[in-house]
């Protein structure tokens, strides 16, 4: 009997999210396969706190040291919270796989909506296929690290050896990716574990087994400060929050499953919200504890040197390494590369499904293509493919310099952050014309005064973006993160070929009729009740 109950409780939720997607425009084409819990588990993956810190520390040290490390990150993702809670009342209200861009054509003016939805849909696929480049690439160079810890430092890998492990770790994300939903919800669960289990390991291992003369006392771990960019102290200290920007970022992810989500307007929010709540605390705590054991010469830290292209896995080794020697930094780290490999693999999961959607609409070149749903995995496998090349063409960008590969790095944060802050402004901006209806997961009053706070940290952040790491630069380690989200607009109006000619936003799919129900286009009672007049 309570099986039975139940499976009706469980068919009703089910009829729910097709009722309500139709209403949104689209069919069912997915397997809702995702619980509340592996939708939490998928941006909790993506962010892979351990792993993601060791590849941006070089933002925080050499931008204000212990300061910048602990209460940067402290500060940095109480404003990222207002994010995805903003993002989290509209992702309830209209939980589709195309999000921000779709998100940003419902909600804004008829005379801007198909510019900024064109804008927002690129630059959103733009920055979640640089987060996949990016965290790949930070995969290679942690094996790289690896080998070259255990060679005792003899092994310097070269920029071909870096790419070509870069390709075969990206092409194995994308056969992973291109199983069933099911199997891919199933391994969130596996994704949290691994996790937590390494957080609690640093929070462990670290304090017990570090000598005294690299613990550092509580005024230098909480209060030291160190600018070793040649910015001003406020300036550096800012800059330093493109750590916690970058490793809590992307949780537009849970978005893009929204249609393979059980009760995803409920689900989808709360994940968003979670996730970056928890992430806040132990990245916080993974600060704190690293603040403490990683000695006090910050600039030997900066120097310590494997010759690998990013200096960021160098920093980290190098705290392990003077912490737990050889042996316990390749235990430690050998978890961290399979965190950071099940972090591209889920970001590709991502990316996959927003080009699958932005397909779906015919706004990619080889829409027809990628707006395929596999017949055996039941899953947009051409999507995957599509993103895997293109991150590939990107990490080509690794023998341009390491000038190129943070480049990737900013497009990741740069290109989603305009994506984050359009549908967010826009929501209020056009509220006498856009007739928003809060789903379930709502802020009440309070919207306006967080979306305020989360627009104006983007805002303030990709400004920041737009700056070089240090002061003296060249043409060669400038930020070109605007140059390339700009030639999108300049596609958009193109003469004849560009959007502005072409894209009209979201296609619908389905459509409603009140008394036959929902159905697919091409069965349309409309169109018969047409032909028969």
């Amino acid at each position: 009997m309570e099986k039975s109950e139940t499976r009706v409780r469980v068919d009703a939720v089910e009829q729910a999210d097709v009722e309500l997607l139709a209403t949104l425009g689209y069919k069912q084409e997915f397997k809702r396969a995702f619980s509340a819990l592996e939708s939490f588990g998928l941006a909790f993956s993506v962010f892979g706190l351990v792993p993601s810190i060791a590849t941006v520390m070089s933002y925080p040290i050499p931008n204000g040291g212990p300061v910048a490390m602990v209460w940067g990150w402290f500060v940095a993702s109480l404003f990222i919270l207002c994010i995805g809670m903003s993002m989290g009342e509209l992702a309830s209200s209209q939980p589709t796989s195309g999000g921000l861009y779709y998100w940003t054509h419902s909600l804004s003016s008829p005379k801007y909506r198909n510019v900024l939805a064109w804008f927002v849909g690129y630059a959103n696929t733009i920055g979640s296929i640089a987060s996949v480049a990016s965290i790949v690439w930070g995969t290679a160079v942690q094996v790289m690290a690896a080998a070259s810890i255990g060679s005792g430092g003899s092994f310097i890998p070269t920029n071909a050896q870096l790419f070509g492990v870069y390709c075969a770790v990206i092409i194995t994300n994308g056969l992973l990716c291109s199983l069933g939903t099911r199997v891919l919800a199933r391994l969130q669960t596996v994704y949290i574990v691994l996790n937590i289990a390494l957080c609690l390991a640093i929070f462990i291992a670290l304090p017990v087994l570090t000598p005294k003369e690299y613990r550092n006392s509580a005024s230098f771990a909480l209060g030291g400060f160190g600018n070793f960019s040649g910015w001003p102290d406020g300036f550096a200290f800012i800059l330093s929050f493109l750590a916690p920007v970058w490793t809590i970022g992307s949780f537009d992810c849970v978005v893009h499953i929204s249609e393979e989500t059980a009760n995803a307007a409920t689900a989808v929010p709360w994940a968003v919200v979670n996730a970056i709540a928890i992430s806040g605390v132990l990245g916080t705590a993974l600060m704190i504890t690293i603040a403490f054991c990683m000695g006090p010469d910050l600039q030997a830290i900066l120097d310590s040197d494997i010759q690998q292209p990013m200096a960021t896995a160098r920093i980290t080794r190098s705290i392990l390494f003077n912490s737990i020697g050889p042996e316990g930094t390749l235990g430690i780290w050998s978890v961290i590369v399979i965190i950071q490999f099940m972090m591209g693999s889920s970001m590709l999961l991502a990316s996959s499904r927003q080009v699958f959607a932005f397909s779906r609409d015919g706004a990619l070149p080889l829409s027809k293509w990628l707006y395929r749903i596999n017949s055996f995995t039941e899953t947009p496998v051409n999507s995957v493919w599509f993103s895997v090349v293109v991150a590939i063409l990107l990490g080509l960008l690794s023998f341009a310099g390491d000038a190129a590969i943070d480049a990737i790095f900013s497009i990741s944060v740069f290109g989603t952050y305009i994506a984050f802050g359009i549908p967010i402004s826009v929501r209020f901006i056009f509220s006498k014309t856009n007739n928003f209806k809060p789903g379930p997961f709502t802020l009440g009053r309070w919207g306006f005064p967080i979306a305020l706070i989360a627009v104006v940290f983007m805002f303030v952040i990709n400004i920041w973006q737009l700056f070089p790491l240090t002061r003296q630069t060249d043409a060669a380690s400038m930020n070109y993160s605007n140059v390339v989200l700009g030639s999108c607009l300049i596609w958009f109006y193109l003469p004849k070929y560009g959007g502005a000619h072409w894209f009209t936003g979201p296609v619908p799919n389905v459509d409603i009729d009140e008394d036959r129900g929902m159905h697919a286009h091409g069965e349309s009672p409309g169109d018969e009740k047409l032909a028969n007049q």
